[in-house]
Protein backbone atom coordinates (compact mmCIF):
# COMPACT_ATOMS: atom_id res chain seq x y z
CA UNK A 1 0.00 0.00 0.00
CA UNK A 2 1.35 3.36 -0.73
CA UNK A 3 1.06 6.25 1.85
CA UNK A 4 -1.40 8.05 -0.50
CA UNK A 5 -4.36 4.83 0.18
CA UNK A 6 -5.09 2.16 2.43
CA UNK A 7 -6.19 0.09 -0.26
CA UNK A 8 -3.68 -2.68 -1.70
CA UNK A 9 -1.50 -1.39 -4.34
CA UNK A 10 -2.72 -3.95 -7.04
CA UNK A 11 -6.98 -2.83 -6.23
CA UNK A 12 -5.38 0.38 -6.99
CA UNK A 13 -3.52 -0.53 -9.98
CA UNK A 14 -6.48 -2.78 -11.40
CA UNK A 15 -9.06 0.79 -10.86
CA UNK A 16 -6.21 2.20 -12.77
CA UNK A 17 -6.53 0.24 -15.78
CA UNK A 18 -10.34 0.35 -15.65
CA UNK A 19 -10.62 4.56 -15.63
CA UNK A 20 -8.21 5.17 -18.48
CA UNK A 21 -9.53 1.95 -20.80
CA UNK A 22 -13.20 3.17 -20.35
CA UNK A 23 -11.57 7.00 -20.82
CA UNK A 24 -10.18 6.15 -23.58
CA UNK A 25 -13.28 4.26 -25.22
CA UNK A 26 -15.35 7.02 -24.26
CA UNK A 27 -17.79 4.87 -21.57
CA UNK A 28 -19.20 6.07 -18.18
CA UNK A 29 -19.29 3.02 -16.12
CA UNK A 30 -21.21 2.46 -12.72
CA UNK A 31 -21.05 -0.87 -10.45
CA UNK A 32 -23.83 -2.75 -8.17
CA UNK A 33 -22.53 -4.08 -5.00
CA UNK A 34 -23.51 -6.51 -2.38
CA UNK A 35 -20.33 -8.68 -0.83
CA UNK A 36 -17.37 -6.03 -1.68
CA UNK A 37 -19.48 -3.62 0.44
CA UNK A 38 -18.08 -0.53 -2.01
CA UNK A 39 -14.88 -1.82 -1.97
CA UNK A 40 -15.21 -1.17 -6.19
CA UNK A 41 -16.76 1.86 -5.65
CA UNK A 42 -13.73 2.65 -3.39
CA UNK A 43 -11.02 1.48 -5.78
CA UNK A 44 -12.15 3.75 -8.65
CA UNK A 45 -12.23 6.56 -6.98
CA UNK A 46 -9.36 6.57 -5.53
CA UNK A 47 -8.07 7.60 -8.87
CA UNK A 48 -7.81 11.17 -9.29
CA UNK A 49 -10.31 12.51 -12.82
CA UNK A 50 -12.17 9.34 -12.22
CA UNK A 51 -14.99 11.29 -11.81
CA UNK A 52 -15.12 11.65 -16.03
CA UNK A 53 -15.54 7.72 -15.95
CA UNK A 54 -17.37 6.56 -13.14
CA UNK A 55 -21.12 7.47 -13.05
CA UNK A 56 -22.27 5.27 -9.97
CA UNK A 57 -21.48 3.18 -7.14
CA UNK A 58 -24.66 1.09 -5.50
CA UNK A 59 -23.91 -0.98 -2.37
CA UNK A 60 -27.40 -3.15 -1.93
CA UNK A 61 -26.11 -5.73 0.98
CA UNK A 62 -29.73 -6.76 1.70
CA UNK A 63 -32.54 -7.89 -0.97
CA UNK A 64 -34.42 -5.04 0.41
CA UNK A 65 -32.43 -2.93 -1.12
CA UNK A 66 -31.50 -4.40 -4.09
CA UNK A 67 -35.27 -4.51 -4.87
CA UNK A 68 -35.42 -0.64 -3.96
CA UNK A 69 -32.47 0.79 -5.31
CA UNK A 70 -31.64 -1.52 -8.44
CA UNK A 71 -35.66 -3.45 -8.68
CA UNK A 72 -34.53 -6.98 -8.59
CA UNK A 73 -37.78 -8.57 -8.28
CA UNK A 74 -38.81 -10.37 -5.00
CA UNK A 75 -39.42 -13.17 -7.64
CA UNK A 76 -35.85 -13.34 -8.52
CA UNK A 77 -35.04 -13.05 -5.39
CA UNK A 78 -36.97 -15.78 -3.86
CA UNK A 79 -36.09 -18.26 -6.54
CA UNK A 80 -32.64 -18.20 -7.04
CA UNK A 81 -31.17 -16.32 -4.01
CA UNK A 82 -29.03 -13.22 -3.19
CA UNK A 83 -25.81 -15.10 -4.71
CA UNK A 84 -27.62 -15.95 -8.44
CA UNK A 85 -26.69 -16.06 -11.68
CA UNK A 86 -30.38 -14.35 -11.84
CA UNK A 87 -29.68 -11.93 -9.07
CA UNK A 88 -26.42 -10.30 -10.69
CA UNK A 89 -27.80 -10.42 -13.98
CA UNK A 90 -31.12 -8.11 -12.52
CA UNK A 91 -28.28 -6.09 -10.16
CA UNK A 92 -26.12 -4.80 -13.82
CA UNK A 93 -29.08 -4.02 -15.23
CA UNK A 94 -30.72 -2.24 -12.48
CA UNK A 95 -27.46 -0.24 -12.50
CA UNK A 96 -27.55 0.55 -15.83
CA UNK A 97 -31.21 1.86 -15.81
CA UNK A 98 -30.58 4.35 -12.88
CA UNK A 99 -27.61 5.53 -13.58
CA UNK A 100 -27.51 6.21 -17.20
CA UNK A 101 -23.75 4.67 -17.56
CA UNK A 102 -22.70 2.46 -20.42
CA UNK A 103 -21.64 -0.20 -18.71
CA UNK A 104 -22.43 -1.96 -15.15
CA UNK A 105 -20.67 -4.55 -13.23
CA UNK A 106 -22.20 -6.53 -10.96
CA UNK A 107 -21.17 -8.54 -7.57
CA UNK A 108 -22.71 -10.87 -4.96
CA UNK A 109 -21.62 -13.33 -2.98
CA UNK A 110 -20.51 -15.20 0.09
CA UNK A 111 -17.38 -13.54 2.22
CA UNK A 112 -17.63 -15.47 4.90
CA UNK A 113 -16.62 -16.59 7.83
CA UNK A 114 -20.26 -17.26 7.99
CA UNK A 115 -23.34 -18.05 5.23
CA UNK A 116 -22.31 -20.27 2.91
CA UNK A 117 -24.37 -23.55 2.24
CA UNK A 118 -23.53 -27.00 0.20
CA UNK A 119 -24.64 -25.37 -2.79
CA UNK A 120 -23.36 -21.35 -2.31
CA UNK A 121 -20.04 -22.17 0.06
CA UNK A 122 -17.98 -19.75 1.17
CA UNK A 123 -16.13 -17.65 -1.36
CA UNK A 124 -18.71 -18.14 -3.97
CA UNK A 125 -19.11 -15.05 -6.28
CA UNK A 126 -21.49 -13.74 -8.58
CA UNK A 127 -20.65 -11.39 -11.42
CA UNK A 128 -22.95 -9.80 -14.21
CA UNK A 129 -21.07 -7.18 -16.86
CA UNK A 130 -24.18 -5.22 -19.03
CA UNK A 131 -23.23 -2.94 -21.89
CA UNK A 132 -25.96 -0.23 -22.71
CA UNK A 133 -27.43 -0.69 -26.33
CA UNK A 134 -26.15 -4.65 -26.31
CA UNK A 135 -28.52 -7.12 -26.42
CA UNK A 136 -28.61 -9.88 -24.37
CA UNK A 137 -26.46 -12.26 -26.17
CA UNK A 138 -23.85 -9.68 -24.94
CA UNK A 139 -24.28 -10.23 -21.00
CA UNK A 140 -21.98 -11.70 -19.29
CA UNK A 141 -22.31 -13.57 -15.95
CA UNK A 142 -20.31 -15.77 -13.78
CA UNK A 143 -19.73 -17.89 -10.86
CA UNK A 144 -16.90 -17.82 -8.96
CA UNK A 145 -15.44 -19.87 -6.37
CA UNK A 146 -12.24 -18.22 -4.29
CA UNK A 147 -9.97 -19.80 -1.91
CA UNK A 148 -11.08 -19.10 1.16
CA UNK A 149 -8.59 -16.36 2.23
CA UNK A 150 -10.89 -14.99 4.74
CA UNK A 151 -13.68 -12.54 4.33
CA UNK A 152 -11.24 -9.62 3.64
CA UNK A 153 -9.30 -11.95 0.84
CA UNK A 154 -12.66 -12.96 -0.38
CA UNK A 155 -14.02 -9.41 -0.88
CA UNK A 156 -10.56 -8.71 -2.64
CA UNK A 157 -10.69 -11.23 -4.85
CA UNK A 158 -13.73 -10.30 -6.12
CA UNK A 159 -13.49 -6.71 -6.58
CA UNK A 160 -10.18 -7.29 -8.74
CA UNK A 161 -12.09 -9.37 -10.46
CA UNK A 162 -15.42 -7.05 -10.93
CA UNK A 163 -12.51 -4.64 -12.11
CA UNK A 164 -11.53 -6.78 -14.63
CA UNK A 165 -14.89 -6.80 -16.26
CA UNK A 166 -15.12 -3.21 -16.71
CA UNK A 167 -12.42 -3.01 -18.79
CA UNK A 168 -13.57 -2.73 -22.64
CA UNK A 169 -12.62 -5.99 -24.93
CA UNK A 170 -10.84 -3.46 -27.64
CA UNK A 171 -9.82 -0.51 -26.19
CA UNK A 172 -7.67 1.79 -28.67
CA UNK A 173 -4.10 2.31 -27.52
CA UNK A 174 -3.32 5.73 -25.88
Amino acid sequence: MSADTVLPDDLVDAAQRAIDANRRAGRRVAVAESCTGGLVSAALTEIAGSSDVFEAGYVTYSNDAKNAVLKVSDDVLETFGAVSVATAWAMAQGALVQSGADVAVAITGVAGPGGGSAKKPVGTVVFARAVRGADLADVYSDAKLFENTGRGGIRLQAALCALELLLPEEVPEP
